[in-house]
Formats: structure tokens, C-alpha cells, sequence
């Protein structure tokens, strides 16, 4: 097996659930130091590896973390199956594969970290590293397809509500928690549609969704509670979003919003952009840019760095948290070749 295709195999074969990336960790430092890199299990519990001593440090920086679900790992038809492989196991095999065969460049400090918690809304790595690291140069590593660059992802707001009332008969006249829940929810939804009217772009519109539902009682009492997700455009406040979710709900209501992220878009004339640009043109493509409609670190580190920044990464990332999961092999080995081709470029 190609030893790149070995790596990426042997990364998505080991489960690593986000707060569970202990043995990934482990694996990965090994693997880098093989290659060549000085690499640690860092404070947080991210695998950091480094390649050359220059003053300008250039930080590949992906997530070892995954969704939960088990796929079974097999390669079938050329592509390679299992949680993780897109979202985002194989961006982050592709940064250390792409490293390696570049080798140290003069005058950079090349960097891979795989950070942990970025699918928990923790971004528990990506923020250790705001505190110990202040590269020059940021790849984030997201699935984008090969020929495509990400430069800008929607922000985050989680609701947690809950709604509790005195228990009474059904066949009374009173409405149930669970009606009274599901009517908050219609609430926001339409406050929503309302924004969205007249916005074609799904970057542009602000997406909801309802990501849980629970209910209960103890014969006295009945409760109903909601988690939902909202992803916010540019254009729009996240307090905005907050004031309209408080006004919507129930006086007697409790609402808690959390893992905030603000939307966060990258300058595309940067000598990073140029140079991925440049690299996919190379290796033969046609390159592109895309505006993601969900988060990644771009949004938490891009901000603080404020350093030239862009997501890249082979996979389809329509396949990110499915059953389906799975990345082509010809795709990985292209990545791997721009991402080469870009350093070499800086």
C-alpha cells in the first residue's frame, strides 16, 4: 500500500470521537517523527509536528476529532470508507504527507497540528494554540474538493430552551409543553424565512435547524426542551439572532445560547491564496473558491492571528457525518501534490 495511503488508513482505522483522541495523538506523533518532523502531544492534546527552524512559521492546522458513528474502514473502488475520512482525517493526513515530501525550506518553520474538539463547538485545540503560536501563514484543513479553496464560513449560535408548566388534562383546554415547544420552534423558523426573503445565496441566509427535542414529567409537572442551530451570515448580528430568540419564547421559559462563533471571511490577495491557487493550476485543475454555510477554526483563530488564512483539503464535504463517509484516493494523492507545489511556492 502507497505509505500515504497507509497513513490516512491506519488515521481513520482508530476511532477518535471528539475528547477521545488520546490513541490518534499517539499515532500521529509517531508517525510524524518518522518522517521527519519534531512532534509532541502538546498541553491540550493536540499532535503538533514541526519541520524546519526558519522564522516564518507556516501552520497546517486540522482536526483529528470525529462525529460519533462506526463505518467499517475498507477501500472499495478506489476510495477509502470510514468516520473521519473526509471530516477531516484525510486534509490532515494530506498536510503531513505534503510536508514530508517537501522537506524543510529555507527560511520556514513548516507546522502540522491536529487539533482535538473541533466537532464538540469547543474548539478545545485550536484555542491552545491561540495562546502558544502566532504563525505567519494559516491552511486550515476542511474538506474542500481539490480544486477549490474555502475562504469564508457562516458563524454559530446554539439555543438550548426549556419550557416546564403544571401538568393538566388532555382533554382539557389548556395546551400541552410539548405544543407550546413546538410553537416556539414555528416562531423562529418563520422569523427566519422572514430574513431569508429576497436572498438567493445559502452563504447569504440564515439557516436554522432543530437538533434535538426532549420531554417529561413527573405527574405534577411536565417539561419540554429544544436544542437548535442556527448558522448566521455575515451580514447579520449574532446578537441580532440572540434578541429575536428571546423576544420569540415564552415568558416563563428559559433560554441559554451557546458556542457562539462569529462568521469569519479571509482576503483572497494573499501570497497563501496565490500559492494554492497556483499549486491547483499545476497539478492540473481548474481552481475555485467556496463560501461554507457551517464553521471550523477559521473562524476561531482567523480573527485572533488576523494573518493571511484559507481552508483547504481534498473530500467531499456532502459527505461530512454520514453513513457514507468516504474520500477518493485519487483526490487524496492530488491534494497532497497542490499542497507540495503551494509550499514550495511561500
Amino acid at each position: 500500500m502507497n505509505p500515504d495511503v497507509e497513513l490516512l488508513h491506519r488515521m481513520v482505522s482508530i476511532p477518535s470521537v471528539s475528547g477521545s483522541e488520546q490513541e490518534l495523538a499517539g499515532f500521529l506523533v509517531r508517525a510524524m517523527r518518522e518522517r521527519g518532523f519534531v512532534a509532541a502531544v502538546d498541553e491540550a492534546g493536540n499532535a503538533v509536528g514541526e519541520l524546519g527552524d526558519g522564522p516564518q512559521e507556516i501552520l497546517l492546522l486540522g482536526h483529528m476529532d470525529t462525529v460519533p458513528g462506526s463505518i467499517p474502514v475498507q477501500i472499495h473502488d478506489g476510495a477509502l470508507y470510514g468516520r473521519g475520512a473526509v471530516d477531516a482525517k484525510g486534509p490532515l493526513a494530506a498536510f503531513i504527507a505534503a510536508v514530508a515530501r517537501v522537506g524543510p525550506l529555507p527560511g520556514k518553520r513548516l507546522v502540522v497540528a491536529g487539533a482535538v474538539e473541533e466537532e464538540a463547538a469547543t474548539s478545545k485545540g485550536a484555542r491552545h494554540l491561540l495562546q502558544t503560536r502566532r504563525p505567519d501563514m494559516v491552511v486550515i484543513g476542511e474538506p474542500s474538493g481539490w480544486e477549490r479553496i474555502t475562504i469564508a464560513y457562516k458563524g454559530r449560535l446554539l439555543v438550548e430552551y426549556r419550557l416546564e408548566q403544571p401538568l393538566a388534562h388532555t382533554a382539557g383546554p389548556q395546551e400541552g409543553v410539548c405544543e407550546r415547544a413546538v410553537a416556539f420552534w414555528e416562531a423562529l423558523r418563520a422569523h427566519a424565512s422572514a430574513y431569508n426573503q429576497g436572498r438567493e445565496r445559502r452563504y447569504e441566509r440564515l439557516d436554522i435547524s432543530l437538533r434535538g427535542m426532549r420531554s417529561g414529567g413527573d405527574g405534577l409537572t411536565e417539561w419540554a426542551e429544544l436544542t437548535i442551530a442556527y448558522r448566521v451570515p455575515p451580514a447579520l448580528d449574532l446578537a441580532e439572532v440572540r434578541t429575536a430568540v428571546g423576544s420569540l419564547a415564552q415568558p416563563e421559559a428559559t433560554v441559554h445560547c451557546r458556542g457562539e462563533e462569529l462568521p469569519y471571511q479571509a482576503a483572497k490577495n494573499t501570497r497563501l491564496v496565490a500559492a494554492l491557487l497556483s499549486g491547483i493550476r499545476t497539478v492540473g485543475g481548474r481552481p475555485a473558491f467556496s463560501f461554507k454555510t457551517g464553521t471550523s477554526d477559521m473562524n476561531v483563530v482567523g480573527p485572533v492571528w488576523n494573518c493571511p488564512i484559507a481552508a483547504y483539503g481534498p473530500g467531499d464535504s456532502s459527505l461530512d457525518h454520514t453513513p457514507d463517509e468516504h474520500i477518493d484516493l485519487a483526490e487524496y494523492e492530488l491534494a497532497i501534490r497542490v499542497l507540495l507545489e503551494a509550499l514550495k511556492a511561500l
